[in-house]
């Protein structure tokens, strides 16, 4: 089990697996150390015109520290 982990933390350098928590750690800014967080995607509308406001939507990451709350977001298509 320990040896995917390390795997995985080189795939995805942000986050790692926990294997006491099965959940997602990262550095917390807030914390100042790896933290289990909460991680989603979201599609959030970047136009404030209504008219283009439906292809104004862009996919961004969304991580929770679980421990203080402090939210990150962090767009993820740079097109």
């Amino acid at each position: 089990m320990e040896e995917t982990v390390l795997q995985r933390s080189r795939w995805c350098p942000m986050a790692s697996t926990n294997p006491q928590s099965d959940g997602i750690t990262e550095e917390c800014a807030t914390c100042g150390r790896n933290q289990p967080h909460a991680v989603t995607i979201e599609l959030v509308t970047e136009s404030d015109d209504d008219e283009n406001a439906s292809f104004s939507r862009e996919p961004y990451r969304v991580a929770e520290c679980r421990v203080c709350g402090e939210t990150s977001k962090t767009r993820m298509n740079n097109a």
